[in-house]
């Protein structure tokens, strides 16, 4: 199924964070979205279209889960880079295979 869902309609967990309304309520936030944070007292996450919301969280703790965020989002990123690099240096290997042709040297 294309979108943010799973096989189970479980939303992607790897493209937000979770944040806490006042009310005691869990949302699911992308951070990639997130213009600023404002201690304001509460915590103040303003959306680059202009949408605020605010959230029991404080700002360095709000602030700890995006960077966690962004740093699995390179983790990821270098595990399949790593996965395609092994992939292509195996295709290089077989393609050199391939090549090489034994030459016997005749008598004469």
């Amino acid at each position: 199924m294309d979108g943010p869902t799973s096989r189970n309609d479980r939303p992607r967990m790897d493209v937000v964070i979770l944040v806490t309304r006042l009310n005691g309520a869990v949302f699911a936030l992308n951070p990639d979205l997130v213009e600023r944070a404002d201690c304001t007292p509460d915590t103040v996450i303003t959306l680059v279209d202009g949408t605020k919301y605010i959230i029991a969280e404080s700002v360095p703790e709000f602030i700890d889960s995006v960077r966690h965020y962004r740093a699995s989002l390179i983790a990821q990123a270098s595990r399949i880079e790593g996965e395609h690099l092994a992939i292509a240096l195996s295709d290089d290997e077989t393609e050199q295979d391939a090549k090489i042709v034994p030459l016997h040297r005749k008598d004469r």
